[in-house]
């Protein structure tokens, strides 16, 4: 079953939308007094783009960070051995080709020659054996990548050779390769990261920016950055952001609303599409009363979805019934959202049979940093105040949303979006009873079991099946209330094209250009 790099590999079935707007020319002194401007340093040309991020970073660490989008910026500064194209096709980055054995066992992976760490140092099978020994926990400590645990041993013949040999089989290995190739004697991540990426760390002020410089010895000569500077700027505020936009001081604007949109008019260009994510009120099945499946379903019914996808997401997004979206076709259980269609006098009834007659106070952590969260939670105490349950919005920042949500599992419910990933496994290991981030507390052994056979199997259509019987446990077993997957809208400068949409949350600042 020998594998080329290069062909298509892993499921995808992800519709990319690539839509790259049309742009205003602007004469050579710049003098169109009607567009914001790029900001240019004459001296030397060199350009700067400028991206609002809504949440602060984690930690410029790729092995200690968390958060999704200090992973979307800080994926310009570090490559893997893989990578993915806008379709969600693995891709070659520091490894041009790979080899799967026949048993589905060893994986071998070969090199490119002449890759530079941006300290200057050449990049070699060392780095990539001591990275996967911190990865996978070979070093005495825990994984990291919870596909790496499979890992058995690591051989490198030569400098630009690497040989996985697994302890089983696991479908879900490949695609955990997109992971960042660190420099195996370099400890200070956390403060001056050091990568193989586009882009090389230049400074990081916190609250305030990222700024990352053009990587001029950039191994894959194709893709050497054509803006000499990105400058992340951290906007938590929407409307700031907008408005900084109409001012000429952003060029690039994520997630942006329709709101945003209408302000910003034809002055820009956008790209739109699916997130492959889902937004979910998680609720703590180990803590009262949502440990009881009655009241899980009552308030699964009590929620309407499509009023939440009208108001919040103003109507573009996709209505959900489990974690997992459409936009992973191949491996999606259809016919779920609606499996707790609204009716509020059944949510009425099931809280009375679980002894909650006259409802129920529920304290609803929300990351403060995500208007769209805030968003939906105040929708949704508004319909759970309908079957008598009385909603407190507890508003945290991200960072200690990480830590006491996420981490340390102290909270009642709360509102967050799971971002998509390339493979099924790492969507729906989140519920496994063992894994160490399912937060939810959810416990069942038949879930666990289907996920256990979904890593086994080696047929594609016996993995689908696995993962969309595992879709309708957690609809059953009401494990939380699954929302939508809202389109993400990115807006640009009408100076800017290139920008792409992607089945994971990733800027590929590498093909982002000014127009002449």
């Amino acid at each position: 079953m020998k594998k080329k790099l290069f062909i298509a590999f892993l499921l995808v079935f992800v519709i990319a939308f690539v839509l790259v707007g049309c742009s205003n020319s602007q004469n050579e002194e710049g003098k169109d007094a009607n567009a914001a401007k790029p900001e240019t340093k004459e001296a030397t040309g060199s350009s700067v783009v400028r991206i609002a991020m809504s949440t602060e970073i984690d930690n410029l660490d790729p092995y200690k960070s968390a958060a999704t989008d200090t992973g979307s910026m800080m994926d310009n500064v570090f490559d893997g051995l893989l990578d993915t194209n806008p379709k969600g096709e693995l891709v070659g980055a520091i490894a041009k080709s790979y080899d799967i054995s026949e048993d589905g066992l060893t994986y071998t992976f070969t090199l490119n020659e002449g890759v530079q760490f941006h300290d200057g140092s050449e990049l070699t099978s060392e780095d990539v054996v001591a990275s996967y020994e911190t990865l996978a926990g070979m070093n005495g400590g825990e994984p990291i990548v919870a596909e790496f645990a499979v890992i058995d041993s690591i051989e490198a013949p030569s400098d630009y050779e690497v040989i996985f040999h697994l302890k089983e089989k696991n479908s879900a290995f490949l695609a955990a390769n997109i992971v960042a190739i660190v420099p195996s004697d370099y400890e200070e991540q956390s403060s001056k990261p050091i990568g193989a990426g586009p882009f090389k760390f230049e400074a990081y002020k916190v609250g305030q920016e990222l700024r990352l410089v053009k990587n001029e010895n950039y191994y894959n000569h194709e893709k050497i950055p054509q803006i000499d500077e990105v400058q992340f700027k951290i906007m938590p505020d929407q409307e700031s952001s907008v408005l900084a936009m109409q001012a000429g001081e952003i060029d690039v604007l994520p997630g942006v609303t329709q709101q945003g949109l209408t302000q910003l008019g034809d002055s820009i260009n956008t790209v739109s599409g699916p997130q492959n994510m889902v937004q979910l009120l998680a609720l703590n099945n180990d803590v009262e009363p949502y440990s009881d499946l009655k009241v899980r379903q009552a308030i699964n019914l009590a929620i309407d979805k499509d009023t939440i996808i009208d108001t919040v997401s103003e109507g573009n997004g996709t209505k959900l019934g489990s974690n997992f979206s459409p936009a992973m076709e191949f491996y999606y259980e259809p016919g779920l959202e609606d499996y707790y269609a609204t009716n509020i006098e059944k949510a009425k009834s099931l809280l009375a049979e679980a002894g909650y007659n006259d409802g129920f106070q529920m304290e609803l952590t929300v990351p403060s940093d995500y208007q769209f969260h805030v968003d939906t939670a105040q929708v949704i105490a508004e319909q759970l105040s309908q079957v008598g349950i009385d909603v407190e919005i507890k508003m945290i920042e991200f960072s200690t949303w990480l830590e006491d949500v996420y981490q340390n599992e102290q909270y009642d419910t709360t509102i967050i979006g799971f971002t998509g990933k390339l493979d099924p496994y790492k969507i729906l290991r989140r519920y496994v009873n063992d894994y160490e981030r399912n937060f939810v507390n959810y416990d069942n052994e038949a879930y666990d079991e289907l996920i256990d056979q979904a890593l086994r199997a080696t047929d594609e259509k016996d993995i689908a099946a696995h993962y969309k019987e595992a879709q309708r446990l957690l609809t059953e077993d009401a494990v939380s209330v699954f929302i939508s997957d809202p389109d993400r809208t990115i807006a640009m400068s009408n100076h800017l094209e290139g920008l792409n949409m992607y089945p994971i949350q990733k800027f590929n600042l590498e093909d982002l250009h000014y127009t002449e």
